[in-house]
């Protein structure tokens, strides 16, 4: 009765974005259009562009869209003569046109060359990973875009190829977008060697005050390399540590989740479990670490529980809905498949909910009322 949440794009970049290629793909009509004029719009009328068509890259058969053309949008869109920009539509009782994104005659070429969305994603990565950090920011854009997207099972199998001293040099270069740090600390993980450990972990090591975005994308990179010896310092700095940022201690267990996902034959799932219940004592995230120990099928700390739902620094609500979920899950799971050392982990979960729900109904109830069973 394993509860799993499959990745399917990487946890430590931004929010999935729609490629050049997706763009293209989805598309009923694509063209490249030349900016050719503009009106700003006002209170009586709307603004509009027009964009004269440089290439027809693909449209439906009964259309008739030819060089010279003129696209207008009921929009205003900055621009110069000459500007060309990437239009795509949608066919319905009319065409509907997209928001049009700004090209370069690199970034079509690169666009024009790119495979098709229907090859498999490693196949596709191949040819993106020659362009992260490309001079042309529409390119570099784009090609993190593809990684940043994937399934992490897609990224694998392109650990050989990595361009790892190009990796270092990207995290340490102050220049290198943020956002793209997460994914790159990943990846160097993937392709690392013993020279590189000692940079993660100066890395890792920093006091930090703020958040560091992409850390949590390090963690995971530099857990993947080490392994459990690796743990042991990220228990003893993010975890142990009481001083250590609450950010910095959030994304090391973003990092126990992804390697308890993908690294299982990098760090057992037994150790990953020591180290996540090392974060009970931080009831900052205690309400987090009891739905992954749940997750995770981990009822060694059932009594723990029953102690912090009365502890004073645990007398927050969403703690407490936490501590009876994890319970509620532990109360379906057959004597047999019970881990730790406690076969009765149904029963005695059963015992300290109905204890519950004489002692304060409300909270339980609040908590069933979306709880899911795994399935």
């Amino acid at each position: 009765m394993t509860i799993s949440t499959p990745l399917a794009a990487c946890p430590f970049c931004p929010g999935p974005s729609t490629t050049l290629s997706e763009q293209l793909a989805q598309a009923d009509v694509a063209i490249l259009g030349q900016w050719s004029s503009a009106r700003e719009g006002s209170l009586q009328k709307t603004g509009q562009t027009s964009f004269i068509i440089s290439e027809v890259l693909h449209q439906p058969l009964k259309s008739n869209l030819k060089i010279g053309d003129q696209i207008t949008l009921s929009r205003h869109y900055s621009g110069n003569p000459g500007d060309v920009f990437l239009l795509t539509g949608a066919r319905g009782i009319s065409l509907h046109w997209n928001e049009p994104v700004t090209v370069t005659s690199a970034s079509i070429h690169y666009l024009k060359q790119a495979p098709s969305q229907k090859k498999e994603t490693s196949l596709r990565l191949r040819y993106f990973l020659n362009y992260l950090e490309h001079p042309d920011q529409i390119i570099a854009n784009d090609a993190f875009a593809e990684f940043a997207n994937a399934p992490f099972e897609a990224i694998t199998p392109l650990a050989e190829d990595l361009p790892r001293e190009k990796l270092r040099s990207w995290l340490e270069n102050e220049n290198t977008p943020v956002p793209r740090l997460g994914l790159y600390g990943l990846l160097l993980g993937l392709c690392g060697q013993e020279s590189d450990i000692q940079f993660m972990e100066a890395k890792i090591q920093l006091p930090a005050q703020e958040i560091r975005m992409g850390i949590g994308g390090l963690m995971s990179g530099y857990l993947l390399l080490t392994g459990s010896g690796g743990l042991d310092k990220i228990d003893q700095t993010k975890f142990r540590d009481k001083t250590a940022a609450f950010s910095e201690t959030f994304a090391a267990m973003q990092a126990l989740s992804f390697i308890w996902t993908f690294g299982e034959e990098k760090i057992e799932k037994r150790r990953l479990n020591q180290s996540m219940r090392l974060l009970l004592e931080r009831p900052e995230l205690a309400d987090l670490v009891i739905a992954n120990l749940a997750r995770w099928e981990d009822w060694t700390v059932m009594d723990r529980l029953a102690e912090l739902y009365a502890a004073k620094d645990y007398d927050v609500r969403s703690i407490k809905k936490a501590i009876i979920r994890y319970f509620l899950v532990a109360s379906l799971v057959p004597p047999t498949n019970a881990g730790g050392n406690d076969v009765e982990t149904s029963q005695k979960a059963k015992q300290f909910l109905e204890l519950l729900r004489l002692t304060d109904p409300q909270t339980v109830q609040s908590a069933e009322r979306f709880f899911q069973p795994p399935r």
